[in-house]
């Protein structure tokens, strides 16, 4: 009998494993191996918005989950500020020879790589040749105007965003100057510019920093300064900003324009068919009469009244709003 059961339960033990290797251990055995591959083996991905500060591009910076492979160099990269685009021939070319999981989807698959940069604009580069040109004889005050088209260059995102200056040249009777400058400054790989232009000579005048109506008075927080070629200014134009304080404009002036002298006046202190106080004065007395303006009169303006007690036109100064002295001559006409 003890024989019987020991038999029993070696049978047992090797039954068991059947048992669980049946249809549903089997499917449960095969996903575990699945996940352990999938687990085991990481898919490359295409990158997007690939963006390199090198000189070259590695297989990293296309491809995602490279490994050791990462810094591989494949190509080169475009000049700072550039872009170069790889299509996907190129780039399944490039997956295969470095046994890469990855092609591409479609003939459409492409890669765009950007070259971090720095970016020095026309205005940097101008202020360095105009301080050059300085030591040539020209003016600091002087403004640069570049002949040929120099819009901005860009730099390695690793070098100094500044320019050398080589050579320049200056003729001061035409103002026309030529330079030449390599950049980035203290680069041996610097790259050397020619540029051509003129200066011009400039003045500063005062100019409204807002809109204003006609009859605004214009007062000191009313104006900035702005430099302008003296050649495109005008004879009348002010250029004092004592001559726009305290007046008014005869009609709206837009902000930040120059302004010319007849575009402005001083307030008016005596509209034209408003009632007025004509006075007489003189070391004895002083008499006062009841006038209407037939001119319209600022501070100091002469104009002409109709004395509404004797009805005689005559004429008289502006002394204050609504006043008027009247002349020792027409004191016969206020009688």
């Amino acid at each position: 009998m003890k024989r019987m059961t020991f038999t029993l339960a070696i049978s047992a033990l090797f039954i068991l494993p059947v048992l669980l290797l049946g249809p549903s251990g089997q499917a449960a055995e095969r996903a575990a191996e699945r996940a352990a591959k999938e687990v085991k083996i990481e898919t490359n991905k295409l990158r997007d918005a690939i963006k390199v500060s090198g000189q070259t591009i590695h297989l990293g910076d296309l491809f995602t989950n490279t490994g050791d492979k990462a810094e591989i160099a494949v190509a080169y990269a475009p000049e700072p500020g550039k872009r170069a685009v790889f299509d996907a021939r190129w780039l399944y070319r490039v997956a295969h020879a470095y046994k890469l999981d990855w092609k591409p989807l479609g003939a459409t698959a492409r890669a765009v790589v950007e070259r971090k940069s720095q970016m020095i604009n026309q205005a940097e580069v101008a202020a360095e040749i105009l301080s050059a040109l300085v030591g040539k004889g020209a003016d600091a005050d002087m403004e640069i105007e570049m002949g040929n088209r120099l819009t901005r260059i860009y730099v390695p995102d690793d070098a100094i965003a500044a320019i050398d200056i080589e050579d320049v040249t200056y003729d001061r009777l035409s103002g026309r100057f030529s330079a030449i400058f390599s950049a980035p400054a203290g680069s041996s790989t610097a790259k050397r510019h020619r540029v051509t232009g003129r200066l011009h000579k400039t003045t500063e005048v005062p100019v409204l920093n807002r809109r204003m109506l006609a009859d605004e008075l214009i007062t000191a927080n009313d104006i900035r300064w702005l430099k302008v070629r003296s050649a495109r200014l005008q004879s009348n134009t002010v250029i004092s900003d004592a001559d726009l304080i305290g007046k008014t404009p005869r009609r709206g002036l837009r902000a930040g324009y120059p302004v010319i002298a007849s575009a402005v006046r001083r307030p008016v202190l005596v509209p034209k068919g408003s009632l007025v106080t004509l006075i007489l004065q003189t070391q004895k007395m002083t008499l006062t009469a009841r006038g209407k303006a037939l001119q319209p009169g600022s501070d100091g303006d002469v104009i002409r009244v109709n004395n509404l007690q004797s009805n005689t036109v005559i004429e008289g100064e502006v002394v204050a709003s609504g006043r008027v002295k009247v002349r020792l001559t027409s004191i016969v006409a206020m009688n």
